[in-house]
């Protein structure tokens, strides 16, 4: 990874901290205080040690002299044990209340990233999401956010502690022995350069692992939404080899990954074995007394000598065990930034794929007006642009006036879809799209959808019961209200006849349910949205024809007295339409009402009679075979072609 690109992800991810709270800096605290309580437990250890073994033996006046011990009480160190035994609580409470914290900030932290890339994505809205799989959404707000965890909760207090506590013991340190001092300042360092030698390509090779996961993730959620499909052209065995190789790639990313982390701290226990030995053996040849340096002033070790000076000096080895016993601590905060430095290389990864989500450019609408009802809705000269800037519709003009209904037919890939879009606000545009006069730029979006009644073709029902899935726009709504809805979307007969009526559950993408019955119940959500515009994109598009004849008749009640604008491949049912827009390659290349249309040349004639060749081959209904037969060839007038297709369509 580029150098300034990784620190300038670091830089995000430290300025995200704030949503830690007071824990984060808590964490710290607390593992400062455990530092010190930790010294003073060594210190008392090494007292108790020294007293138990030595007993404060003299050294001795000649080589022929025996050794002096002083005999001491047991009482005199049951302070100790009691202080010794009180650092001991004190740093369990202590490591219990850091790992609390710690973990209530990572916690804050997730929730925080996770509502901002919520936010994100309804800003961005369905058109931008569809981009890419729901199982690589699912990898970016699952499996990435979870990665940020250890980051915050572990990583980021041990920087601050993997300073402190090694300065803290160097203090208690040189005072008493200054070559010890020096051989941990010394060998301190070779510990964080090889941990940054070893660990530089773990970041790369975690962005290139979350990668791995998020195409693994989408492929595998495609396929399985897919399986039927598959079973059905006999492509399992297939797919089956292909989601193996996608497999064995994640496999073989996420080994190189560990096989670095697992050097990274071979590494460092290695360098923090080999300083801790360096210790001992200086401490052990000074007591033989092979080696006279690092004290103070005299000292005392167990060889003989006549030497005056050091006549009546207590030996004891206090000096020794406090160094040692501190020393395994002093490189502990270093080798644990080492275990978690994996932790920063995951948080780097992660950050990428997020910050590229969090700063994706989305719909400039920040507009604060608000309108109580729709009178008129007209474009002039519109384009609609995705997301990243490609036209995709237009330069296009309409009007639609409260009461009427228009519909949009063309192709696929027209841009129908496109201007649904925009007009929901998911969708950048230029030019002009008004509402009551209104750019809709300068709406309060939310305000705006209020007024919208919205049904596709896939109807979308949430984990929950049939009660949360209709009252979704007023959770308040009463029962009576509820069914009112339910009957008006012919769906009422159906939630009767559950044991749990109104509570009956409903599953993950509307399972339990058939797609009829679940387009009946979006219909009653979005009846219940009480709106003055309704916007409609093929919404009996995978119905059978039961289902559709019950959402469509349905619709038409509920639209009485409304406007609607409805994206629709079933020409067959555009006679009660006031205007019909046909869109080709994102222009208008006709408008008019059904009967004119249908008696004009053009795109909207062809479609027309394509649709009723469709809807005859699924019926087996026989087509006309001649031209006289069919009042699209011919000057009949346009009544008798609606009817024809109505009748073929039967």
């Amino acid at each position: 990874m580029d150098k300034s690109l990784e620190k300038s992800l670091l830089v995000w991810l430290k300025a995200q901290k704030k949503a830690c709270g007071l824990f984060l800096k808590l964490s710290l605290w607390l593992g400062m205080i455990s530092a010190v309580a930790m010294v003073a437990q060594a210190y008392i250890i090494a007292t108790i040690l020294d007293g138990v073994i030595m007993g404060q033996q003299v050294i001795p006046l000649t080589a022929n002299a025996k050794m002096v011990i002083s005999s001491m009480s047991i009482d005199t160190y049951i302070p100790n044990f009691i202080a010794l035994i009180a650092l001991m609580l004190l740093r369990a409470l202590l490591a219990y209340g850091r790992e609390r914290a710690s973990f209530e900030a990572g916690k804050r932290l997730r929730g925080h990233i996770r509502a901002a890339v919520m936010d994100k994505l309804t800003k961005l809205g369905p058109a931008f999401i569809k981009g890419k799989p729901a199982g690589s959404w699912a990898s970016i707000v699952l499996e990435q956010v979870e990665d940020l965890q250890d980051f915050y909760a572990r990583y980021l207090p041990q920087i601050s502690l993997a300073g402190f506590i090694p300065v803290l013991i160097l203090a208690a340190v040189f005072p008493i022995n200054w070559a010890a001092g020096l051989i941990l300042l010394l060998t301190a360092p070779l510990i964080p350069m090889f941990m940054i030698l070893v660990g530089m390509g773990a970041a790369d090779a975690n962005r290139k692992n979350f990668s791995a996961l998020a195409r693994l993730s989408g492929h595998f959620m495609d396929r399985l939404k897919g399986l039927s499909t598959l079973k059905l052209f006999h492509r399992g065995d297939a797919e089956l080899k292909i989601i193996a190789t996608a497999s064995e790639e994640f496999r073989s990313r996420t080994m190189s990954v560990l096989r670095m982390a697992f050097l990274s701290s071979a590494v460092l226990e290695f360098f923090a074995a080999v300083s801790i030995a360096v210790l001992a053996v200086y401490f052990g040849f000074s007591y033989l007394g092979h080696l006279d340096f690092g004290y103070y002033g005299a000292h005392a070790n167990i060889s003989s000598s006549t030497d005056p000076q050091i006549v009546g000096i207590p030996f004891s080895l206090f000096t020794g065990l406090f160094i040692l016993i501190l020393a395994p601590e002093f490189y502990q905060p270093l080798r644990d930034m080492g275990t978690h430095y994996h932790a920063k290389a995951q948080a780097v990864g992660a950050a990428e794929a997020l910050i590229t989500l969090l700063e994706h450019p989305e719909p400039e609408f920040v507009g604060q007006v608000r309108i109580n009802s729709i009178e008129t809705l007209s474009a002039d000269n519109l384009e609609v642009f995705s997301v990243d800037g490609t036209r995709l519709l237009g330069p296009l003009s309409f009007e639609l006036k409260d009461n009427q209904r228009l519909a949009l037919v063309g192709p696929s890939g027209a841009g129908k879809t496109s201007l649904l879009n925009a007009l929901l606000g998911f969708l950048p545009y230029k030019g002009h799209l008004l509402i009551n006069g209104h750019e809709l730029s300068a709406l309060d979006l939310a305000h705006w959808r209020q007024h919208l009644a919205w049904l596709g073709q896939e109807p979308q029902l949430f984990h929950g019961t049939v009660r949360d899935n209709v009252a979704l726009a007023d959770p308040n709504m009463p029962d009576d209200t509820l069914w009112h809805l339910l009957a008006e979307a012919n769906i009422s007969d159906f939630v009767k006849a559950q044991p749990l009526g109104l509570d009956a559950p409903v599953g993950e993408q509307s399972s339990g349910l058939s797609v009829g019955q679940a387009q009946r119940i979006a219909l009653a959500r979005a009846l219940g949205q009480k709106a003055s515009l309704f916007v409609l994109d093929e919404p009996t598009a995978s119905l059978d024809s039961q289902s559709e004849q019950a959402v469509s008749s349905a619709l038409n009640r509920a639209m009485t007295g409304k406007m609607c604008i409805m994206v629709t491949h079933r020409l067959d049912q555009l006679d009660q339409m006031d205007t019909i827009l046909v869109l080709d390659k994102g222009l208008i290349v006709q408008r008019g009402d059904f009967i004119t249309l249908s008696n004009t040349h053009g795109l909207f004639q062809t479609l027309l009679r394509e649709n009723i060749e469709s809807v005859a081959d699924i019926e087996l209904v026989p087509l006309p075979t001649s031209a006289s037969d069919t009042p699209l060839n011919s000057d009949a007038p346009l009544d008798s072609a609606a009817e024809l297709t109505k009748g073929e369509a039967q």
